[in-house]
This record gives C-alpha cells, structure tokens and sequence, in this order.
C-alpha cells in the first residue's frame, strides 16, 4: 500500500516514534514489579538495555516487531522500500552484535518481541523469571 502522507508529514511521523519508556516496555516493567522483580533501566551496558538485573547480570531488550525484523509481524513499507529494508536489516546486525557482546561479557541476553508482550505477558514474565533463577 503506498504511504498517504508527505515526505514531511512522514519524517515527523517518525521521528516521533519513541524509543525508550514505551507503552509496552512500561506494560513489562509494571509486571515484573508486581512479580516482586526489582531491576534496573537506563543502562550503560553496550545497546542500552531496556530492562536490567545487574546481580543476575541478565539484560532484557523489548524490540518492535517493525523496527527489528520480525519475521511474523515485521512490515516492509513500499514506500522508501529500499532505505527502509536497509535499516531494518542493520537493526537486526546491530542486534546481534550487541548481544555476542553482552554474552562476551558474562551477560545473558532475552531479547522479547513487542508482540509476545501484548499477546503472552504472563509466558514473558515466566521466561524472564526462569531465566533469573538458572543465571
């Protein structure tokens, strides 16, 4: 479907997307609180985790399914097709430079899709608190 908005009504679009303190990172926050979970944000590990457990030493990044590739609910606009698929897919390396760091580092490393949080929070939480407990 071709894009109904100007360039510029487009480019303020966007760079009004959030990149931090999203809806859905609050939404997983608020719920790993409830849970008893204490944790930390803003971060100066390598890529900026969005949630942190620095005794555990696990990092959690909430990833947008458009901004990161999702294969399931990723779109690829066909508007700027070719500028778009090349920032999708640097995102993605970026990724996964990113956590082989972390992991380099002694990190472990979830990486959680916007659509698994508004879909399954509880399994979220679930695997977040499996993954403390094993670390």
């Amino acid at each position: 479907m071709a894009d109904t908005l100007t360039p510029e009504q487009r480019r303020r679009c966007m760079s009004n997307v959030r990149n931090q303190n999203t809806g859905l990172e609050m939404k997983l926050r608020r719920a790993l609180w409830k849970t008893g979970l204490r944790y930390r944000v803003n971060s100066k590990l390598p890529g900026k985790p969005d949630i942190v457990f620095p005794k555990r030493k696990l990092a959690v990044f909430v990833d947008g399914c458009f901004w990161h590739g999702c294969t399931i609910h990723g779109t690829k606009p066909e508007t700027n097709a070719e500028f778009w698929q090349t920032k999708i897919k640097v995102n993605m390396e970026r990724d996964l430079r990113i956590t082989s760091q972390l992991t380099d580092l002694g990190w472990t490393v979830i990486r959680v899709w916007e659509h698994e949080i508004k879909e399954c929070l509880a399994v979220v939480i679930q695997n977040i608190t499996e993954s403390l407990n094993s670390v």
